[in-house]
């Protein structure tokens, strides 16, 4: 699928992966995403899917973590947890929210089927192993809309790699490489604070 690769996204990465910010940069990135994509529901479904969507992307999160520890790149591990995403909500028939069009869905599953097989994340149960223990909030479901489904904000056609628009606009296949200089304090959840209450603890 195509996404964005930017310096906040690497300092969102360093946040997730370091010790005494995670748990901050985990709450800032799950509001963060619930909010964008509450932003491509119908108005007056947001508030319904609200809870559901705090507690998948919280799942998500120790999905990313996790690939990142399995070798995949930072756009791979990213594009991973919007995979998930988007199974979740074509199960929901929450369509108008989906970032590829609903025939690409076994495409971009078997791009990271070895993960998902080992994980025990399928179409059907996205969240798999990293499913939380007491679950996930329910939320109505739009099944009529799967009868003839409108992707509003859907991009088709990359669903053979990851592919990345850098800050340039320049599209690249994996994504680029991670700078020397990123600190989690850039990322757009975390201030200095946060970083040096990390650092004293």
């Amino acid at each position: 699928m195509k996404l964005y690769q930017n310096p906040r996204h690497w300092a969102s990465k360093k946040a997730l992966t370091t010790p005494g910010v995670r748990s901050v940069a985990n709450y800032g990135l799950v509001k963060l995403h619930t909010k964008i994509f509450l932003g491509k529901a119908d108005e007056d479904r947001r508030e319904e899917r609200r809870d559901h969507l705090d507690d998948f992307f919280d799942a998500t999160m120790d999905t990313y973590v996790a690939a990142l520890r399995a070798d995949y790149s930072e756009a791979e591990a990213r594009e991973i947890t919007h995979i998930q995403a988007n199974f979740d909500f074509y199960n929901h028939g929450w369509t108008e929210m989906m970032e590829f069009p609903a025939g690409e869905l076994e495409a971009h599953y078997e791009r990271y089927a070895d993960f998902f097989e080992i994980h025990g994340i399928t179409i059907d149960d996205p969240l798999g192993s990293f499913r939380p223990a007491d679950g996930v909030a329910e939320a109505p479901s739009t099944p009529e809309k799967l009868d003839d489904p409108e992707h509003p904000h859907a991009v088709g056609g990359f669903a053979d790699d990851v592919y990345v628009e850098t800050e340039d606009g320049d599209l690249v296949v994996g994504g680029g490489e991670e700078p020397d200089d990123v600190s989690p304090a850039d990322a757009p959840v975390i201030d200095d604070d946060d970083v040096e209450n990390a650092a004293g603890d």
